[in-house]
């Protein structure tokens, strides 16, 4: 049996019911704001979210542990080693942005099986798109096969990074510079849309660089099996590590080059 066959059913559940509660709260006036420890916003869209994937992996009947942003439920600095399967959930990816009225946020979810990525769902009812992919079964946006472009030079393509803003030290922000400045066209965007859009083949290359497991869970496996490439800065297939660079593949080694 594929991985689409066993968690296929779930994650599309999962994304139907928190594309609604997303929705609800999306520039309502009842949107409450808060400030997490680190200072990163959180709503009751967030957590509610959360609250209803837990409740549909309980009643799944599957094996699956669950770690997600807002209710934590395990080691979030490495693979899991309980032996069991684990969704891992960002129940509102690009929270400041769905808070301001931005319909660039999306669900994240990824299931991992053994240190891996085998599956992984990411919906944006704001952008009217969902993306999954099973490992070995392609990669799909709204049912239609995906596909990363053949674009084969960096300074013919287009790219996204993630922002260089004050969180960011002067050696990091130099790097990241680096690679719009070799790139054809660039644009700061950050977050999972801009891997998606790798993916899909609208983007050559993506650059985030602080990010925690839930942020990138499912991005991976989605570029790969569109046919690019996902690692971090040291070439590793990782979600631990906090920096995702996604390719078409073709021009990966040169990004990473750009940004040692």
């Amino acid at each position: 049996m594929g991985y689409g066959k066993t968690y296929g059913a779930l994650l599309e559940a999962i994304a139907e019911e928190a594309d609604r509660i997303a929705m609800r709260y999306f520039r309502a006036d009842e949107l409450r704001i808060e400030r997490k420890g680190d200072g990163t916003a959180v709503t009751q869209a967030d957590r509610a979210v959360e609250e209803m994937a837990r409740r549909k992996v309980a009643a799944s009947g599957l094996a699956l542990d669950v770690l997600g942003e807002e209710m934590g439920g395990g080691d979030s600095n490495a693979a899991s080693k309980s032996g069991r399967a684990r969704m891992i959930i960002d129940p509102i990816d690009g929270t400041e942005e769905f808070s301001r009225g931005i319909p660039m946020f999306g669900t994240l979810l990824g299931i991992e099986l053994n240190g891996e990525i085998v599956a992984g769902m990411a919906s944006a009812s704001g952008l009217g798109s969902r993306w999954w992919a099973y490992r070995g079964e392609g990669a799909y946006r709204n049912g239609k096969k995906i596909r990363v472009s053949n674009v084969g030079k960096l300074s013919e393509a287009m790219i996204f990074t993630t922002g260089t803003g004050p969180t960011k030290n002067r050696e990091v922000i130099e790097k990241i510079r680096r690679l719009p400045d070799a790139s054809r066209n660039s644009r700061a965007l950050g977050g999972y849309w801009q891997h998606m859009l790798v993916a899909e083949g609208a983007i050559d290359a993506a650059l985030d660089w602080t990010s925690k497991p839930w942020d990138l869970a499912p991005l991976g496996i989605i570029v790969e099996e569109a046919g690019g490439r996902s690692t971090n800065l040291r070439g590793e297939r990782t979600i631990y590590s906090g920096q995702l660079v996604s390719t078409n593949g073709k021009i990966h080694d040169e990004v990473l080059k750009i940004l040692e």
